[in-house]
């Protein structure tokens, strides 16, 4: 397997897998799942995205987005988000997907990388961030609603991106 930005080819992997997350109502805070034309546009408006590809057959097993977290003089902090294809997850996938985002986030320039939302409960999520290196910030009492209409806690995380 190997992380590498993604073409233009890769949209409608990128989208089926990021739909399945969204439809799972448990991990990104957004409702609406992509199509053709907001996928596109939606991928196209990052800093960066990357696609971890089987080599073999060149199959699109997950992907993250890249971009800055907030403007102007916060500008210098990024966020990202993770993606695995449902079918492939337990891999470890991801973990290779956030060390490329963080050489990605500092080739880049970025100084900071944070998550805003990790759900208290994303405990794989939760586990493999800790052990990377980032830090979690503190709690947000309610602060995700998932699919099935209960609140639940985030986890704010961040990581300094040392060389910048």
């Amino acid at each position: 397997m190997v992380v590498r930005a993604y073409r233009e080819q890769d949209i409608p992997a990128m989208i089926k897998i990021w739909n399945q997350v969204v439809e799972e109502g448990i991990a990104f805070p957004q409702e609406e799942c992509l199509d053709e034309r907001t996928g596109a546009d939606f991928f196209e408006s990052q800093s960066y995205c990357g696609v971890a590809e089987r080599e073999e057959d060149g199959s699109v097993l997950g992907l993250y987005i890249l971009h800055p977290n907030n403007v102007g003089r916060c500008g210098h902090i990024c966020n990202a988000s993770y993606a695995v294809d449902s079918a492939n997850r337990g891999l470890h996938i991801g973990e290779k997907l956030v060390l490329d985002c963080i050489e990605q986030a500092r080739r880049i320039g970025f100084r900071v990388l944070q998550f805003n939302a990790v759900v208290a409960s994303n405990i794989h999520a939760r586990h493999l961030y800790e052990r990377i290196g980032f830090t979690q910030l503190g709690t947000i009492p309610g602060g995700f609603r998932m699919k099935d209409g209960r609140y639940e806690d985030i986890c704010p995380y961040f990581m300094e991106l040392k060389g910048n």
